[in-house]
């Protein structure tokens, strides 16, 4: 009696959902429930159980473009030409940030290896030399209070066809690769239809690109489909034995574009118990140049009225497209698409799972199968493939293969042995230093 009680939102709500009060003026049991529609900021977000896990952002991007790579002329903590840093990341209540590693379709068959590994590295430092984040590699690294920084490959063409570099970028920190970005690989088919490189009818998923979906899986490396086709995309489906993403696409029945997903292709994600990750770009998002955070909601109503909420993530892709709708300009401003979905109705339980749980759960399943293959797999492939590409299926002229000479097919006096081949060889050295003379002279 004559107690006032003030709640002050304009600081982390310490109540979550429904709290019984301790007070000895106030009868014992009485329960208050925030209403979330109501609150500027959503409180589900302060849930320590509810900091939002975002599956693609292209600073590293940005940094190579704008600054080369030299970390030590920017500060991450406020950037003022981008979309994201440090603050903006803590102001949209971002715990997990899985970020890109993209090279252009260019270097592909060039210098995309390097290029990657280049990419790869700036990821590493940034995320080991700023306190505000920790470069995880597995689940258990994500809930230590700091920006969790998961890495991703965007586009196969990274690997150049090389299950090897595949292994060896795992070993870097690697956990996701798209199969495609905007050109096709000798393995697999991208969505663009724009871009010439590989541009083969039925290229669908080769019996290459199959191996490179077990080779993923066993190391327990999320398969990504945005970028691919929807044929490689069934096909990849049809293959994995873990769950996959989109990591940055949306519904291709409310925006038809290339880039989005079809109902078929969903309904085969779901039973894959995978994850659509929603872009925010506007032309994914309303087939049009200008969008808002409706066009966006009306993704998310869509696939969960398809396939269910623990279907979708957040996918963002901010830093690689150029424009967003009104009010999602830049990474601090998810809580503005989670008060939209509040206001359609999305329950606590729905939301927990887009902005969190539902990207941790596949996390963990890829980890999983990863985990059972190397113990349980009767078939040697918890062993790694040393399977490779064939010859005529890389497309690439200046392939060197390093390999010793068959002696079968090599002339009888090369492949007799030291007794045959020395003979040869003094032959050989006589005729170079002759020929040296008669240059000379």
């Amino acid at each position: 009696p004559g107690k006032n009680l003030n709640f002050n939102f304009s600081k982390p709500p310490t109540l979550f959902f429904s709290s019984t009060i301790s007070n000895p003026y106030i009868t014992a049991g009485l329960t208050i429930y925030i209403n979330y529609h109501k609150l500027k900021c959503p409180s589900i977000l302060y849930h320590p159980l509810s900091r939002l896990s975002v599956s693609h952002n292209d600073l590293a991007l940005q940094l190579r473009i704008r600054h080369n790579n030299y970390l030590s002329q920017v500060d991450l903590r406020n950037l003022s030409k981008v979309s994201t840093d440090i603050s903006r990341f803590k102001a949209g209540h971002v715990q997990t940030q899985m970020f890109a590693v993209y090279v252009l379709c260019g270097a592909q068959q060039k210098d995309a290896v390097r290029l990657t590994l280049e990419q790869i590295d700036v990821v590493r430092r940034m995320c080991t030399e700023y306190q505000e984040f920790e470069l995880v590699t597995s689940l258990q690294g994500i809930d230590k209070g700091k920006i969790a920084c998961l890495i991703s490959i965007e586009g196969g063409h990274s690997i150049d066809s090389s299950l090897p570099a595949l292994r060896m970028f795992y070993q870097l920190g690697v956990r996701s690769m798209g199969l495609t970005h905007s050109c096709n690989t000798p393995w697999a088919e991208s969505s663009s239809t724009f871009y010439p490189v590989y541009k083969r009818e039925n290229n669908s998923l080769t019996s290459f690109g199959k191996v490179v979906v077990e080779e993923m899986n066993r190391l327990g490396m999320i398969v990504d489909l945005s970028h691919t086709s929807w044929n490689t995309s069934f096909a990849v489906l049809s293959h994995s034995k873990a769950p996959v993403i989109f990591s940055h696409s949306s519904s291709y029945s409310i925006c038809n574009h290339s880039r989005n997903v079809p109902d078929s292709l969903l309904l085969e994600l779901k039973k894959n118990q995978g994850l659509i990750m929603v872009n925010l770009h506007n032309t994914f998002v309303s087939c049009r140049d200008e969008a808002n955070i409706s066009h966006v909601a009306d993704h998310f109503d869509y696939i969960k009225k398809l396939i269910g909420a623990e279907s979708i993530g957040i996918g963002g892709d901010y830093e690689g497209a150029t424009s967003f709708p009104h009010g999602l300009e830049d990474v601090s401003k998810y809580p503005a698409l989670i008060q939209e979905l509040l206001r359609r109705n999305w329950t606590e339980n729905e939301l927990a799972g887009v902005l969190r749980h539902n990207f941790l759960r596949v996390f963990e399943q890829v980890e999983r199968v990863s985990e059972r293959i190397h113990l349980y797999d009767e078939n040697s492939s918890n062993l790694p493939s040393e399977v490779q590409i064939p010859f005529e299926e890389a497309h690439n002229p200046c392939r060197l293969v390093l390999r010793r000479p068959d002696p079968r097919s090599l002339p009888s006096d090369q492949s007799s042995g030291s007794e045959g081949g020395l003979p040869g060889l003094l032959i050989l050295a006589t005729v170079l230093v002759l020929s040296r003379i008669f240059l000379i002279e």
